[in-house]
């Protein structure tokens, strides 16, 4: 079956295809007129794309094609300094098309981060964290103030790269159940269609809180509320890993406790989690050295560590990565799979590489390459 690799990076968005052997890929692209896209989604059933960005020049948007990217259109929701300047500058309005027409989220926010189709609608997070809801197809959004609102908001502080809503889930035997994850504030969930949330970080062992002096670890019975990525299992149920500033952890109860399963992994640090399109208890992450040391993988040799026992146990996969002078990062975003058999799983990095696996991580191959910094990777598979 065909698929699509969505390549979000800091000089636009690129289409990676490739036939059903998914041993070669035809790179497209940049789309979005240069802007920097976060992440991206498409729609299996009707090839819809999305891609969201921005940053402090463009103001945050959605891009959607609705042709396999042969064509885009923007939907702009915060303002940027482009639009300062072409208030003061005629020529430089015209030469990039602008109109004084109001914007529908002022200056809130500068950046789309995530996206997340569930239901019939798209969702999107963005930086500072707010969480947005379209009901067509992302032409036009409401803010959902539920969680904006929740009686934490006044305490959240960001973490490196600020206050981005990076990750939404769903349980798409039950819509209504939300999950998003925010750095660094943590994890919240809604089972009432994003109305109202609960913040969800406790640990479920209060010995895990013990003999951690960073930031970013455990306290007073709460993960470190810097969550990087998070992943739900394939299947019924609520468990859901994650892959925070401190160690992987795993829940069985949609996030209300949380399990320590970092043991077996070289690094308590690093960015993206994926899990298996069908079996619950196995997921890959990668990680890296630590936030102070690099942030690049341990000894400069790659390895996606894999668990087939919900991360009771780890095995790197190492076959085909590079193995010596690596000092690449993987970031949150750029880790993503297919729905084949046997599972493909992809990554792309800061070097503008994107590696795949066609046997659930046996053996890799680079199949992207020479791109610009890649900040998300996620598969379009029909």
């Amino acid at each position: 079956m065909p698929l699509t690799l969505l390549i979000g990076t800091t000089k636009g968005a690129f289409l990676a295809e490739s036939d059903a052997t998914r041993e070669s890929f035809r790179v497209r692209g940049p789309f979005c007129g240069g802007w920097p896209i976060n992440h991206m989604a498409g729609d299996p059933e009707t090839g819809t794309i999305w891609a969201g960005g921005g940053g402090d020049w463009f103001g945050a948007g959605v891009w959607r094609s609705t042709d396999n990217g042969e064509t885009w259109s923007l939907s702009r929701m915060t303002s940027g300094q482009q639009d300062e300047w072409a208030k003061n500058d005629a020529d430089f309005a015209a030469m990039i098309g602008w109109t004084d027409a109001p914007l529908p989220f002022g200056d809130d926010f500068a950046q789309v981060w995530s996206l997340h189709q569930a239901d019939g609608a798209l969702y999107a997070g963005t930086k500072p964290a707010t969480l947005l809801k379209s009901t067509d197809g992302g032409q036009t959004w409401e803010k959902l103030s539920g969680l904006t609102d929740h009686p934490s908001a006044k305490d959240w502080q960001g973490g490196a790269a600020g206050l981005t809503l990076h990750t939404i889930l769903h349980d798409p035997a039950a819509p209504e159940k939300l999950w998003v994850g925010i750095s660094a504030a943590g994890v919240f969930a809604s089972e009432d269609g994003g109305a109202s949330w609960e913040r969800r970080n406790r640990v479920s062992n209060a010995q895990a809180c013990e003999g951690h002096d960073h930031p970013a670890a455990p306290k007073g019975g709460e993960i470190g509320h810097c969550v990087h990525n998070m992943q739900r299992a394939a299947g019924g149920g609520d468990l859901l890993y994650q892959q925070n500033h401190h160690g992987v952890w795993r829940s069985k109860d949609g996030g209300r406790n949380w399990d320590d399963i970092t043991e077996g992994l070289p690094s308590t640090f690093g960015f993206p989690i994926h899990a298996h399109p069908r079996d619950p208890d196995v997921i890959w992450t990668l990680p890296l050295n630590g936030d102070m040391a690099g942030r690049f993988p341990p000894d400069a040799a790659c390895a996606v560590w894999c668990s087939r026992d919900g991360g009771d146990s780890w095995q790197a996969q190492r076959q085909g990565l590079p193995q010596e002078a690596c000092f690449f990062t993987v970031l949150r975003q750029a880790m993503a799979g297919d729905r084949q058999e046997p599972a493909g799983v992809y990554f792309g990095t800061n070097s503008g590489s994107v590696f795949a696996t066609r046997d659930e991580g046996e053996s890799w191959q680079e199949v992207v390459r020479h791109l610009p910094t890649i900040l998300s990777v996620e598969v379009l598979d029909r």
